[in-house]
């Protein structure tokens, strides 16, 4: 089983077409869900805490699978749930086989907060509050400001997975976007420094922050072909 693990405001529905590709390229059952105070979901208190993405996030994961009774699963996370992906790696379950990164964030960049705040502009000033609303409805306000405030929250810079990724134990892949406008390539030289297991890292040309989108061919390509490493 493939878990994906959705971005900061991100839900079920905005993976749109990509779970059914995936499970086509892979041949594998696909389960995507939004996360408390996303899409369809219940709402979340706010403020979130500054760890919400290395604790409340896997917590809720590990609901997930004790609920659905699940044995193997792969986790595929973008941007924040990638985050949440490696934290909960970190964790040593042994249900995890392995773990897929999309655009990872494991600490916070000045790119990642200029990022944010264009993002709050497009927000705020442009039509991106109404695309949103379709996707997460009542939650919207919720899920738009415990991502945003969280991000620009001064004291939310000293967050990071420094600690957790040498607890990675099972294989990674991990893909980012040469343009990616929320992080740097030094997201990958820190994942491939630092997660003590074996490590893929591919930095792609002509792509921004979703490349499961903006690249997908090659994503599935490379998703696929790092599903064939693991223990069957």
């Amino acid at each position: 089983m493939l878990i994906l693990l959705h971005e900061g405001l991100g839900s079920l529905d905005l993976w749109k077409d990509f779970p059914a590709q995936l499970s086509e390229a892979c041949g594998k059952p696909v389960l995507a869900y939004s996360r408390q105070g996303y899409g369809r979901s219940s709402p979340v208190p706010l403020p979130r805490p500054l760890n919400y993405l290395s604790v409340a996030g896997p917590d809720e994961l590990s609901q997930v699978l004790d609920c659905l009774s699940l044995r193997q699963v792969v986790l595929i996370g973008h941007s924040d749930g990638a985050s949440v992906a490696l934290a909960y790696a970190a964790r040593q379950d042994p249900r995890v086989l392995g773990v897929v990164v999309l655009a990872p964030h494991v600490d916070v960049e000045p790119a990642s907060v200029e990022g944010v705040r264009r993002t709050v502009k497009a927000y705020t000033h442009g039509g991106l509050r109404e695309r949103l609303r379709a996707y997460h409805g009542d939650n919207l306000e919720g899920a738009f400001r415990g991502w945003s405030e969280t991000w620009l929250n001064p004291a939310f810079a000293a967050w990071n997975l420094y600690s957790e990724l040498p607890h990675i134990k099972v294989p990674l892949l991990a893909i980012q976007g040469h343009d990616d406008e929320f992080a740097t390539p030094a997201q990958l030289q820190t994942i491939n420094r630092k997660v003590g297991s074996p490590c893929q890292t591919v930095l792609l040309e002509h792509c921004q922050h979703f490349p499961q989108n903006q690249a997908r061919d090659r994503v599935l390509a490379l998703i696929g072909n790092f599903m064939m490493t693991l223990p069957r």
